[in-house]
């Protein structure tokens, strides 16, 4: 297994034209045809990093942030920002380009945590990232941030799901728009 690897090696952009059979009934492109375009690119700019199979763990900030039309192509645009021992976190954004009319929009960006398996299908190291630029330094930055601040929104969800005492509920509710009717 190779190491080390720049972020240059594994980068992968997928372009698609968006048909009909994509859209929703006001037209616009499905958010799930979305994810589902950005798994694919997220699974092969990982694994081109890893030498690996690899899987989705989790998907972190999905924004739509402008609608996608049909007749569009749209282009998703991947790289490792961060490797662990097994996994990867992988930044995708997403540009719908209008042919027509010659423009370019930024519909959305995520950030994709990816783990390497290996043949006994148990996580797998990946070779370690080369930062060959400020942006890159900058993101694998971003990303160890992200992490941190990922787990502790994971114990905090965790602890708001445990031990709820009906009184303390029933105050909570109070200016909520919401009637309690148990019966």
């Amino acid at each position: 297994m190779i190491e080390i690897k720049p972020v240059r090696s594994s980068q992968t952009t997928i372009t698609e034209l968006m048909i009909p059979s994509y859209a929703n009934f006001g037209g616009k492109i499905h958010g799930g045809i979305l994810l589902s375009l950005m798994d694919k690119v997220a699974y092969a700019c990982s694994s081109k990093h890893a030498g690996a199979y690899c899987v989705t763990v989790s998907v972190d900030r999905v924004e739509f942030l402008q609608p996608v039309e049909v007749g569009e192509l749209v282009s998703l645009h991947a790289s490792v920002n961060y490797v662990g021992n097994s996994s990867m976190i992988v930044g995708i954004r997403v540009e719908a380009q209008n042919v027509k009319l010659g423009t370019i929009t930024h519909t959305n960006s995520s950030y994709f945590t990816m783990v390497a398996k290996g043949d006994d299908d148990k996580p797998t190291k990946v070779p370690k990232l080369t930062l060959e630029s400020e942006e890159q330094v900058r993101r694998f930055v971003e990303a160890l941030r992200m992490k941190e601040i990922k787990t502790r929104i994971r114990e905090a969800l965790d602890d708001a799901k445990s031990g709820i005492e009906m009184p303390e509920a029933i105050e909570l509710l109070k200016n909520e728009r919401c009637i309690i009717d148990i019966r």
